[in-house]
């Protein structure tokens, strides 16, 4: 299996400064009204459950969550360019995590990137990693896992009208795109021993080289593949699903204390039906059918 990475120099500046502790940031704004609806029904902790001590009682001085997070990520966590406002599925349970702690909605996200999301729990420079951060074993070791909160799995996308590719076996012989430091990788190398993966930092990179023809196909989540053959119909999803991808929520390695705080959260939201109501503002505009069941919290090795 052949491998080699391509990184534009923009990705390289804006990986850098994810990086540090003046990581771009943008303010969650004041949800639409939609999303009003839906954090007016999310728990707020007990002030019993604010430890003293704790990270949730350091977030609550400060006065707003702090996640790391994505800005172009279609239904999941993306900045509208009119209102500022991060939308999507990821965005939200973001802010509703934020209401649960400070009883409002108020959030920083730091664009991260699969390559710095570790570095930026390990060094506090975020709470939370909001980012379809799948929970593996190997991850776990640095960082811990909530949840899991959401369940997807890779798909391939390719430029409409190319042929040959109907199963994951296809992608041998072939160029295929993928994102950096992603579970797309060892699933591409177990599937297709003999196709050449080339990556990238972010989505838009593997969009785009995917358009330019630099890679003949794109594995990624399936989620964020629906929302971007939904905006740009020059792709197309040739395949279903080929692996099982719990997402977890990113916390900073040996916190207990908060992950069980966390954990506790999500069952609350789940309860309340305000998780199916975020997955109906968002990712449910373009999948069709009920809010899933949410996954079983700690199910998956490495939660």
């Amino acid at each position: 299996m052949k491998r080699f990475v391509a990184v534009a120099v923009a990705s390289v500046l804006a990986l850098a400064a994810c990086g540090e502790s003046s990581s771009p940031a943008v303010p969650g704004a004041a949800p639409s009204s939609g999303g009003t609806d839906v954090l007016a029904k999310a728990p707020v902790a007990a002030a019993a459950e604010i430890l003293p001590g704790s990270t949730m009682e350091k977030i609550k001085q400060r006065g707003e969550l702090i996640v790391g997070g994505s800005l172009d990520a279609p239904l999941l966590s993306q900045q509208n360019p009119v209102t500022g406002e991060v939308e999507g599925f990821d965005a939200m349970m973001g802010k509703a995590l934020a209401k649960y702690i400070l009883g409002e909605p108020k959030v920083k996200i730091v664009n991260s990137a699969s390559e710095t999301r570790e570095a930026l729990l390990a060094n506090g420079t975020v709470d939370v990693v909001f980012q379809t951060y799948t929970i593996t074993e190997e991850r776990a070791e640095q960082v811990a896992f909530a949840g899991p909160y959401y369940t997807s799995g890779l798909t391939i996308a390719v430029k409409k009208g190319t042929t040959g590719i109907t199963k994951p076996e296809d992608l041998n012989g072939k160029k295929v795109l993928a994102g950096a430091n992603t579970p797309a990788i060892p699933a591409i190398e177990q599937a297709a021993p003999d196709a050449e993966i080339i990556t990238f930092g972010s989505d838009p990179e593997c969009m785009q080289a995917l358009k330019q023809d630099r890679g003949v196909a794109y594995v990624q989540d399936e989620t964020i593949l629906i929302a971007n053959a939904q905006k740009d119909p020059s792709i197309e999803i040739v395949t279903k699903p080929f692996t099982v991808d719990p997402y977890g929520i990113g916390l900073k390695h040996g916190d207990d204390p908060f992950k069980k705080f966390v954990n506790d959260w999500l069952v609350k939201i789940q309860q309340a039906g305000v998780w199916q109501d975020i997955w109906k503002g968002s990712i449910g505009t373009v999948v069709t059918g009920e809010a899933p069941a949410p996954p079983q919290i700690g199910s998956v090795p490495g939660s």
